[in-house]
């Protein structure tokens, strides 16, 4: 199951190299904002329609969660936002590896932790060398 998993983490990350070379040139011809706006517009309508066949009636209110856990509404265009801006300026790879540089640094230190609610996963060697070849490729497709 863990594989079935992991590849379709991959899939999403291709997804998302999609979406960053999609954005740019849409960005430059709508704007910036708009583009991002087009994304969680057709995202919201799309989750609408899942959430309306799917999605059991009878789940906890949305506003009885705590409101931390609401980040991830502000976190998203943010995100969406960069790869808007940066794609075209320092192109799809680049933008992607810089993504991922940091999503790997902070999710070590999220699981190190235990933070956000997650299980604990200790920092060994191996994740610190993983860090460190996604940094060289960050330097390495830099000086390209």
């Amino acid at each position: 199951m863990h594989f079935v998993l992991i590849l379709l983490v991959v899939a999403g990350g291709m997804g998302l190299s999609v979406e960053a070379g999609l954005l740019g040139p849409l960005g430059g011809q709508v704007g910036d904002l708009w583009a991002t706006f087009s994304v969680f517009g057709v995202g919201a309508a799309l989750t609408f329609l899942l959430m309306l066949f799917f999605s059991p009636r009878n789940s906890p209110s949305f506003f009885a969660q705590p409101s931390w856990q609401l980040l991830g509404g502000v976190l998203g265009p943010v995100y969406v936002i960069i790869l808007t801006v940066a794609t075209p300026t320092i192109g799809i790879a680049m933008t992607m590896i810089g993504i991922l540089a940091g999503q790997v640094s902070k999710s070590l230190i999220i699981d190190h932790f235990g933070l956000l609610g997650t299980p604990q996963r200790k920092i060994d060697h191996k994740r610190i060398i993983a860090l460190l070849f996604i940094i060289a490729a960050l330097v390495l497709v830099a000086q390209g």
